[in-house]
């Protein structure tokens, strides 16, 4: 695929640094192109500005019957859609199918929050009508990650477009060609010229993006280095919208449980979706010191060892594609050695390169009890670090002991474990005896400490695409009887 830019409606060469994306299961060239320079971010900035005007000024209903005929179009293209999304991440087919199912269901749940969260309210005080209306904010730069390419930016298009924005949007460089085949169905439903523009580009691209006076609001989802980085760009700067989700360092601990095949399964489910990349996952479990820890590891061991790790359409199904790229792959296998051979962590399972190319990894587990001085940090792909205390109080303890809050599970039977878990975690996504990696359209999305600024996705979009105008409104002639103290 020959890729290009989208700027005010027109496709674009971009005349940046070329640069290409390549499938992480065989490394075929799946599209070429050319960066955006400043000049085009800058020219997308623009388009979106001028094009501002009459978007906000569309009715609801205008502006949804567009988003709705994008959904369609996107439904109509399930099969094409996921096949872009499974050729360029690595994930197998079904994983991406489900990515396109959580795509289509962003528009039902972010007009359901428009409604709930902001939209327009009237009610009549004693001496006026209070009104209560939401406003955009303008240009919105979305910045997208690579492990959920059409979701995650879909995630903060559909809500800031529904509020009356327009958008910039810069996706990751590992996927540019599911962006163009996104932003390509938005111009077949009817999108106006300028509403929604796609650029290409690395870092410099971003700061030139977020440093532009225009840009009213910047959403991020990534790593927690690149968010720190445009956090420190945009001090000082209050004016500008904030909304970052970084990842975690998730923690599932398992205890009095009597399903253990049950319990292994959904840690499996856990930890190893789309290879560890998401940021969902379970990072670190933590069992019971003793015999229900070690029968939920045996049983774990033997589901991992049947999972299938291949190429997203190989037959049979894989359960696991390849990491994003043989350097992320390189990076998981370097915490893997950090862990056991600095830190004095013992290999369960080991984390090993499967392929020439370096991207497959198989599935690996490693025990860290015994490191006084644990690694903090979201390792994204498939290395689970186990942790084995004595007591429940431990074992909470130990799944607060990070500066990230994102998600958090408990698989357990007693009801009482789960009321003190959920009121003692530090996590924005809890789930009992469920998945860590689930989570719902219809509730918010985020998490605290280090994994984000409190501006949660999902459901709570709805909430930093708009701000609020309150109104006092007296209609009818102008009067005023009321004494003025201090007046004669």
């Amino acid at each position: 695929m020959q890729g290009k830019l989208f700027v005010d409606g027109k496709w674009i060469d971009g005349a940046g640094e070329s640069f290409d994306s390549r499938a992480p299961a065989t490394t075929e060239q799946l599209w070429s192109g050319n960066a955006a320079t400043i000049k085009q971010a800058t020219d997308a900035v623009t388009a979106a500005t001028n094009a501002g005007v009459s978007w906000r000024r569309r009715t609801l209903d205008d502006r949804m019957e567009i988003i709705t005929r994008y959904t369609e179009m996107i439904t109509q293209r399930r099969t094409e859609m996921a096949m872009a999304i499974a050729n360029e991440t690595g994930k197998p087919l079904w994983d991406a199918d489900g990515e396109v199912g959580a795509l289509i269901g962003k528009t039902a749940n972010s007009l359901s929050a428009w409604h709930q969260r902001t939209g327009d309210e009237q009610r009549e005080l004693s001496a006026a009508t209070l009104s209560v209306r939401h406003r955009p904010h303008g240009v919105m730069a979305v910045i997208g990650p690579f492990n959920f390419p059409a979701h995650l930016p879909n995630g903060h298009i559909v809500p800031a477009l529904i509020a009356g924005n327009t958008v910039v949007f810069k996706p990751s460089q590992h996927t540019p060609m599911v962006a163009e085949i996104m932003v390509g169905v938005w111009e077949e439903a009817g999108l106006p010229a300028g509403v929604v523009n796609l650029i290409h580009g690395d870092r410099h691209v971003v700061e030139a993006l977020i440093d532009e006076e225009s840009v009213a609001g910047v959403c991020f989802t990534g790593g927690i280095a690149a968010g720190q980085a445009i956090h420190r760009r945009l001090a000082g700067r209050p004016e500008k919208i904030l909304a970052l989700e970084l990842g975690g360092n998730n923690p599932l601990i398992a205890w009095e449980l009597s399903d253990v095949d049950a319990a292994a399964k959904t840690i499996l489910r856990s930890v190893y979706l789309s290879s560890g990349q998401r940021c969902t996952c379970a990072k670190r479990l933590i069992l019971p010191i003793g015999e229900l820890g070690d029968a939920i590891l045996a049983s774990l061991d033997t589901l991992l060892e049947r999972v299938i790790v291949d190429a997203p359409d190989a037959i049979p199904e894989p359960f696991m594609g390849p990491l994003i790229s043989p350097e992320a792959a390189a990076q998981v296998l370097a915490a893997q050695i950090a862990l056991e051979r600095d830190g004095g962590g013992t290999v369960l399972r080991r984390c090993e390169t499967l392929n020439q190319g370096g991207a497959f990894l198989s599935p690996g587990v490693i025990d860290v009890t015994a490191i006084e001085q644990r690694l903090d940090e979201e390792v994204f792909g498939p290395l689970l670090q186990v942790i084995r205390v004595k007591d429940f109080s431990a074992a909470i303890v130990e799944a607060n002991n990070t500066r990230f809050g994102l998600a958090a599970g408990l698989l357990s039977d007693k009801e009482q474990l789960w009321k003190t878990f959920s009121s003692e975690i530090q996590a924005g996504v809890v789930n009992w005896n469920r998945q860590t990696t689930g989570a719902s359209g219809a509730a918010p999305f985020g998490g605290v400490g280090l994994s984000g600024n409190h501006r949660p996705a999902g459901f709570y979009a709805a909430d930093y695409c708009a701000w609020p105008m309150a109104s006092l409104i007296a209609a009818g002639k102008l009067t005023d009887d009321a004494p003025i103290r201090g007046i004669r």
